[in-house]
């Protein structure tokens, strides 16, 4: 079974849908839906390109000990 689907801006009436000739004379379904125009979740960078790059110097735990007491 061949499917055709398109998205389009609707603006005015009638909506003129072209189709393939395979189509021509022949029975066809046709569905209308609106799109609920969602943002696509953006993608999580992946890291692991990033891993080994960095050259820590000092005592991370002490750092880290440091900001937490910031907090205080």
């Amino acid at each position: 079974m061949e499917a055709v689907r398109k998205i389009v801006e609707h603006t005015t009436n009638p909506l003129t849908i072209e189709l393939p000739e395979e189509f021509t004379n022949r029975k066809v379904e046709v569905i209308i839906l609106p799109v609920d125009e969602k943002e696509e979740p953006k993608k999580k960078y992946n890291f692991s390109d990033l891993v080994g790059k960095l050259q820590w110097k000092g005592d991370a735990v002490a750092e880290q000990r440091k900001l937490r007491d910031e907090w205080d």
